[in-house]
C-alpha cells in the first residue's frame, strides 16, 4: 500500500470550492476503481500553523494503482478536475509515504473505505513528523519500543497512533517518518500546550531525552477532521 500524502496552501476564499472539489469529484471519482481511495480530508486547526493549510491522504493499493491516478490526472479523466484545482490554491507539497513494518495500519480494505459523504463528529490528530540524524530504520525501530509499545500498554492515554509511515524511496526526504495520532483526551492537549514539561519526563531514561539521539528536529501539526472525511 501507498499513501499519497498533500499539504494543500489554498486561497482563503476559495477554501469551501476546494473541499467541494474533493467531497464531490475526487471521492467519487477514486470510488469508480478499486484501488485507490480517499482516506482523510482535514484542515490545520486555526490558531496552529498557517492559515487556509489542508491535508488530504489518498490510499493507493500499489505501484500500478498510483501510476493510474498519475495518468488520469495528467492526461485522462481527472485532467480537467486537476486544471481547476490548481487555481483554487496557491501551491500544493506532495509525498508517497508507506507503512512500517509494525503499523496498526499496514494495509487498509478499500472496499470498507467510504466512497460518499457522510456527517460525523469531527475528530482532532496531531500529525508528528521527525527528520532524525540517525538512520531512519533505527529512528523507526526506537518509536517502536520506547513510544508505541509503551502507550499501547497504558490503560488510557492522550493519543491513539493509527498510523507509522516513512517517505517512500526517491519521493520526498530520505529520512522522515510520520506518527498519524488521533487525539482522545482534549484537556490533556490543552495541559500540554499551557504547562512546561516537567523535567521528571525530561531526563536521561525517557522518551524525550533517549530521542535525541536519534532525532533533535521534528514538527507537530494539529489536524482537524471535516464532518465529511473517510476516515476520523
Amino acid at each position: 500500500m501507498l499513501l499519497l500524502h498533500e499539504v494543500h496552501e489554498v486561497r482563503g476564499n476559495e477554501e469551501d470550492a476546494f473541499e467541494a472539489a474533493y467531497r464531490d469529484e475526487w471521492m467519487p471519482a477514486l470510488a469508480q476503481g478499486d484501488d485507490a481511495r480517499l482516506l482523510w480530508f482535514c484542515r490545520q486547526a486555526h490558531g496552529s500553523g498557517p492559515a487556509y493549510h489542508l491535508v488530504t491522504i489518498t490510499a493507493l493499493r500499489d505501484g500500478a494503482a498510483y501510476e493510474r491516478l498519475v495518468r488520469a490526472v495528467h492526461e485522462g479523466d481527472l485532467r480537467a478536475w486537476a486544471r481547476r484545482v490548481d487555481e483554487l490554491r496557491h501551491d500544493v507539497t506532495g509525498k508517497l509515504l508507506v507503512p512500517v513494518d509494525w503499523s496498526p495500519m499496514r494495509e487498509v480494505d478499500l472496499a470498507t473505505v467510504p466512497t460518499a459523504p457522510a456527517e460525523h463528529e469531527l475528530s482532532l490528530y496531531m500529525e508528528d513528523t521527525g527528520w532524525p540524524h540517525a538512520a531512519v530504520d533505527d529512528y523507526v525501530a526506537f518509536w517502536q519500543t520506547n513510544y508505541y509499545e509503551p502507550m499501547r500498554a497504558m490503560a488510557s492515554s492522550m493519543l491513539e497512533i493509527q498510523a507509522v509511515n516513512r517517505t517512500a524511496f526517491g519521493s520526498g526526504r530520505r529520512k522522515e517518518a510520520i506518527l498519524m495520532q488521533k487525539i482522545l483526551d482534549e484537556p490533556a492537549l490543552l495541559r500540554l500546550l499551557t504547562t512546561e514539561v516537567p523535567e521528571r519526563f525530561r531526563a536521561p531514561g525517557t522518551f524525550m531525552h533517549e530521542a535525541l539521539a536519534y532525532r533533535d528536529r521534528w514538527e507537530s501539526k494539529l489536524l482537524r477532521t471535516v464532518s465529511w472525511s473517510p476516515l476520523y
